[in-house]
């Protein structure tokens, strides 16, 4: 198989056609990324379920979301990087296989220690994201990108909430380990497809160039060091040797991953893109948002929902209804027509919106947290907000302003962002969750407190949003540009 870059037809025609002609191998993606991401959604009803069945406490359960979405980040970041030199689709292939692993890990783990390493391969295939981004855009019109971002976008939030709703009675009845059986068989669906719909477009970077592994290895040390010793610092004791050794050496090994980027031969993170106002407000929004958002949304309101002495005492599977499905749901809907949306308006312009709004709708979350129905009606707006602008936007803008000779390395660092900012917000909301509790359980300012650290996050996400460097319109392709990629079997 070979490609060529080449004008065929122009504007939405050639969009459409581009997304009616690759069904299946959008079909295949959808499947590949879900097999990860109902791992998210779907087991964070099913917490109260892991604590109790394995024994462990809510600290340990909450590293063990941290650890899932630290090595989403540190995956994506490496992956994204490698398919620059050896193609996205055998990284897209190894996602699958290892979120399979992973999954069986947790299915058969007879103790916390088990469930978490099959939790640390499972963030692992995170890069799946990334990995689809990546190849639709070179594989698409900006239009038809758009259009397929805000499909693959939607499942960034679940199954439409219905694994959610799933995830909740599978707790209620059979147990958490029913969660990963359906992964598994989402994921082996989704390795197939991939095998046998998604093509091989071509390296964009020179596949013999040596890979920084002295720098993966200091910024996954730095950023385990840090956001593990966030998440047990309340338990471990925030002055112990401990809790300041993992801080301490996290920040070491961050500090020589930047200074070592800057003798690399084929750098992990390219430092002049990170310096310039394109890169570093963007990431740091992404980081901002999925902190406070996801935070909330994965632990602190599945757990509040659920505690019958400070809380409100519903079951998994109501919880899962009320706040959990209808982000998911309305996620669905949004998220294709944002994608159709900022081809049109800009995508800078959807995240600086989606990020104000963000932070106004979990004002009144933060206020109403014991008010069910306007909670209820707050986290339903979010999948707007949330789910649809926020999402696709962050995506669609750093695939499209990534630089051309190394699209893999703003997309790719912008989706470890997403890992870090939901490691650092689960991270964030265990320590007020543990520190806010006494000898009979979490008490009602712990989880106050934790939506306050959510909502400080999101405003430091508001202004970011806004240092984002505008798009230079010579730069930037049409929207309903006529660049497609042709491709010719042999």
């Amino acid at each position: 198989m070979s490609i060529s870059f080449g004008r065929t037809r122009s504007g939405a025609e050639a969009a459409t056609s581009d997304l009616a002609g690759r069904g299946p191998m959008l079909l295949a993606m959808v499947l590949a990324v879900l097999g990860y991401q109902i791992n998210a959604t779907m087991l964070s009803p099913a917490l109260p379920d892991v604590i109790e069945r394995l024994g462990t406490t809510t600290a340990a359960a909450g590293l063990s979301q941290t650890l899932f979405f630290l090595m989403a980040a540190i995956g994506q970041v490496t992956l994204a990087r490698l398919s620059d030199q050896r193609g996205r689709k055998p990284m897209m292939l190894l996602c699958a296989v290892v979120l399979i692993v992973g999954n069986l890990l947790c299915v058969f783990a007879p103790n916390i220690e088990i469930f978490i390493a099959g939790r640390v391969l499972q963030g692992v295939s995170a890069a799946m994201f990334t990995l689809a981004f990546l190849t639709l855009n070179q594989l698409l019109t900006p239009a038809g990108f758009g259009k397929a971002a805000g499909i693959i976008t939607a499942v960034n939030g679940g199954l439409a909430g219905v694994d959610a709703i799933a995830g909740g009675q599978i707790a209620d009845t059979i147990g958490f380990r029913g969660i990963f059986v359906c992964s598994t068989l989402i994921a082996v669906a989704g390795l197939l497809g991939v095998r046998r719909y998604v093509p091989d477009v071509p390296p964009t970077a020179d596949a013999d160039a040596r890979f920084d592994s002295r720098g993966i290895a200091a910024l996954a040390l730095g950023l385990t060091g840090v956001l593990v010793g966030l998440a047990q610092g309340a338990a471990w004791g925030w002055t112990s040797a401990l809790t300041l050794g993992f801080l301490l050496g996290g920040v070491a090994s961050l500090v020589f991953f930047v200074v070592s980027q800057k003798s690399a031969a084929n750098p992990v993170i390219d430092l002049d893109v990170l310096a310039s106002r394109r890169a570093w407000p963007l990431l740091l929004t992404t980081i901002c948002t999925l902190g406070g958002a996801f935070g909330a949304i994965a632990l602190t309101i599945p757990l509040f929902s659920q505690d019958a002495r400070v809380g409100l005492g519903l079951s998994a599977v109501t919880a899962a209804v009320l706040f959990l499905t209808p982000i998911q749901l309305i996620g669905v809907v949004s998220a294709p027509l944002t994608g159709r949306l900022g081809p049109k308006i800009g995508w800078r312009t959807v995240v600086v919106a989606g990020a104000i709004a963000n932070f106004a709708i979990f004002v009144f979350a933060t206020l109403f947290l014991h008010t069910e129905w306007i909670l209820v009606a707050a986290l339903a707006a979010l999948g707007v907000t949330y789910g649809g602008f926020m999402l696709t936007g962050l995506n669609g803008l750093a695939v499209t302003t990534a630089p051309k000779d190394k699209p893999g390395s703003l997309s790719g660092l912008n989706g470890a962002c997403f890992g870090i900012g939901a490691s650092l917000g689960i991270a964030l909301a265990s320590a007020m969750i543990t520190a806010g509790s006494d000898a009979g359980g979490v008490t009602e300012a712990g989880y106050q407190h934790a939506m306050y650290a959510a909502l400080a996050l999101l405003a430091i996400g508001v202004v970011t949003a806004l240092l984002i460097q505008r798009p230079d319109p010579a730069e930037s392709e049409d929207a309903d540009g006529e660049r497609q990629v042709v491709l010719t079997h042999h």
